[in-house]
């Protein structure tokens, strides 16, 4: 089945016939109560991408949300998802959850107020425009896009369909995370010359892959979505994370890649030195070969090095060097150096609440469904961050300097960079116009 590029907002699959029996999304950014959860009562979201992680979110999610339909182009990792619900809390799955292979009859025939997106990166800008276009809030997974392309879709739909669009980067709702960003971000360290962050490694190209049958519960065509249809692979899927190491599908969306746990690190960045809405403009290599260690400058002066190893320092974090001091900020974790600079910080969250620390970032999109203020991680705040880890790809790829304008996000005198800012997608499969 073929995307359209062209799509009005109510009605993605229905035939006019169709269109008279089935119900119609209501728009969450209507006023009415019909168009978003009232104070006393249950988001009704859907879950698109039924794998893995969205396992994770299901567990997270509050009380008061209520998830009411799953669409994936896999219906084996639905029954797998739908067997993991008995052990869910029984208040967020609804009993009846209805299931779907394509996520626009979902959209058609479910009256939702938002949906997560937990499907591969390569597919999820285009779900996520498509759920705004149909009027619906909006929680996406990271790493949040592809290419620097996509990033700049999803901000302009934000503003255009007045979604509330959480990024999942959750360390944004972390109490001890937000104390210690606040404090270099407020001059704690005095000004910062130096972050730090591990060195993360890059995607592979796609080697040739052994082909099997398509199982016949699978839509190939929907999830190879805008890359080449290929023979179906189970190499590729289904499995934790096996697509997320090739460029085809993902930036380096393993543990320790750009995407992977590098978007998680750039955004702790951004939060700290409070460049939510730029970028660094000059970016370089400190060495040879597919991962040589990278280093970037913002606007300003402070310096972005990828140099520390595998398993050495903040993971999912960096280490700040002002004039005054470091600090160390990490997911739940911090520390400094002196010790006093972080004297006063909130303890770690109890982990032992929840299974990881989303669950307060859900908490924060849900909330803003109902009072429509702009969440915590919003579609510039995702794309600014996922930038970086565009920068650091595309210069390794060149293997040279380049100097990058955040307020034009393009590169400067270098058609060669600015032509990977986006990808060639497959017919059907093109991103939408969006004012």
């Amino acid at each position: 089945m073929r995307h359209t590029s062209r799509m009005p907002r109510r009605g993605f699959l229905k035939s006019t016939a169709a269109a008279v029996a089935a119900p119609y999304v209501v728009p969450a950014t209507v006023l009415a109560a019909p168009g978003r959860p009232g104070a006393n009562d249950c988001a009704r979201v859907g879950l698109i991408g039924s794998g893995h992680r969205s396992h994770d979110l299901t567990r997270e999610s509050p009380p008061d949300l209520r998830l009411i339909a799953v669409a994936d182009c896999d219906l084996r990792q639905i029954a797998t998802y739908r067997t993991a619900a008995k052990e869910f809390p029984a208040s967020v799955v609804a009993e009846d959850c209805s299931q779907y292979q394509d996520y626009r009859e979902m959209f058609d025939k479910e009256k939702l107020n938002g949906v997560f997106v937990a499907t591969t990166v390569h597919a999820r800008t285009l779900i996520c425009l498509d759920a705004m276009r149909a009027g619906l809030d909006v929680y996406a997974e990271k790493p949040l896009t592809l290419t620097i392309e996509e990033g700049q879709y999803l901000v302009r739909a934000e503003k255009k369909y007045g979604s509330v669009f959480q990024t999942g980067t959750q360390q944004r709702s972390v109490a001890i995370n937000n104390f210690g960003s606040d404090l270099v971000r407020n001059g704690a360290i005095g000004k910062v010359h130096t972050v730090i962050c591990p060195n993360f490694i890059g995607p592979e190209p796609r080697p040739q892959l052994p082909s099997e049958p398509t199982p016949s519960q699978m839509n190939w065509d929907l999830w190879c979505h805008q890359t080449d249809l290929i023979p179906y692979s189970a190499a590729l899927h289904p499995g934790l994370g096996r697509w997320g190491r090739y460029r085809d599908y993902d930036g380096g969306g393993l543990g320790w890649g750009v995407t992977g746990w590098g978007a998680h690190a750039f955004d702790q960045v951004q939060r700290a030195l409070g460049t939510d809405d730029t970028d660094p403009e000059e970016i370089w290599l400190e060495g040879t070969g597919p991962n040589a260690p990278v280093s970037m400058r913002y606007p300003g002066g402070t310096l972005l090095k990828l140099s520390l190893p595998k398993g050495k320092g903040p993971g999912l974090g960096a280490i700040f060097v002002g004039e005054k001091g470091k600090i160390e900020i990490n997911r739940n974790r911090l520390a400094s150096n002196p010790p006093e600079l972080i004297q006063g910080a909130p303890p770690a969250a109890d982990k032992s609440e929840y299974a990881s620390v989303a669950h307060e970032h859900i908490r924060n999109w849900v909330d803003c469904m109902r009072n429509r203020q702009k969440p915590v991680a919003g579609a510039e705040v995702g794309h600014r961050a996922q930038v970086i880890c565009q920068l650091v790809n595309i210069c390794r790829e060149l293997g040279r300097r380049l100097r990058w304008d955040p307020a034009k996000e393009e590169f400067l005198g270098d058609d060669e960079a600015n032509a990977l800012r986006s990808r060639p997608r497959r017919k059907g499969y093109e991103l939408p116009e969006i004012g």
